[in-house]
């Protein structure tokens, strides 16, 4: 992989795992997505309004599906990834979402997209996952694990690897401007969720003011590292690309210990070395 790919990728995993426990804070939050979507919207419209009048792009019909997909795919992980949240631990849920996302999203990307797979690249996916559910815990006690936080964190899991691989092939194929394809994305969840935020206006500002700085951090790093991972995907093999940002999960497993005192096992930190192992044997695939 071209060194600021990979560059590109790991800035984007600790932005990553910084929103996301700063989303596990506001759990609480009914309306919490649609206050980061707000805020999203207006600390990154003048850089798309930049790149509508610099590029001047010219949108077909194939741009405008990639683009509404994008917006149903990505409301649909982070209302998922707010509802997992709000049942289970950031050390359960996370990694279940990570490891299940790179895993589809590798094999979607070699037989859908023909990307090139080799028995290396292939390995560093399985290790990489299996590291995760070893970090998840779930090898060790899933008697422990929720249910419903499994179940939320797979299907995290399937939105993630929907939306890596229509927003590969928009940034690669259709050549589309990572900042536009991920204000996209949060301007429709702005849109569709704004009758039920509005209506409960009480509760909105209440929200908005309880959880600020998690709002803040979200608008602020949900894009950025979003925008990265999109322009490493315009540079190198999106089955790549996407396990290699489970270098996150190890980031969240340390703030889930650190910060919000979960336990962190002996077998979570083998799970950690696995992780490790596989970025490093994906990246010398490239």
């Amino acid at each position: 992989m071209h060194p600021l790919a990979i560059a590109a990728v790991l800035l984007a995993a600790l932005t990553h795992a910084t929103w996301n426990l700063a989303a596990k804070r506001a759990a609480g939050s009914r309306h919490f997505v649609w206050l980061y979507s707000l805020g999203s919207v207006v600390l990154y419209a003048p850089a798309v309004i930049w790149v509508l009048i610099s590029e001047r792009p010219q949108l077909e019909t194939a741009h405008w599906v990639a683009l509404l997909m994008t917006g149903v795919l990505h409301m649909g992980y982070s209302l998922t990834l707010q509802a997992g949240y709000r049942v289970s631990d950031l050390s359960l849920v996370y990694p279940l979402a990570r490891g299940t996302g790179p895993l589809l999203s590798f094999f979607a990307a070699t037989f859908l997209l023909n990307e090139p797979a080799s028995a290396l690249s292939v390995l560093g996916v399985l290790l990489i996952v299996g590291g995760i559910l070893m970090v998840s815990g779930l090898t060790s006690e899933p008697h422990k694990a929720p249910r419903a936080g499994i179940a939320l964190g797979i299907l995290t899991g399937f939105f993630i690897a929907g939306y890596t691989i229509n927003d590969g092939w928009a940034v690669k194929t259709l050549m589309l401007s990572p900042f536009l394809v991920d204000f996209t994305g949060n301007l429709l969840r702005l849109g569709v969720l704004a009758p039920m935020a509005l209506r409960d206006r009480v509760n909105l500002i209440a929200e908005a003011n309880k959880y600020r700085s998690p709002i803040l951090i979200v608008a602020v790093l949900g894009p950025l590292g979003y925008i990265l991972v999109l322009y490493a995907m315009k540079h190198a093999p999106i089955g790549h690309v996407a396990p290699m940002r489970e270098l996150a999960t190890l980031i969240g497993t340390y703030f889930g210990a650190r910060l919000l005192r979960e336990q962190v096992t002996p077998v979570r930190l083998t799970g950690a070395v696995l992780i490790v192992s596989g970025v490093v044997t994906l990246a010398a695939t490239g």
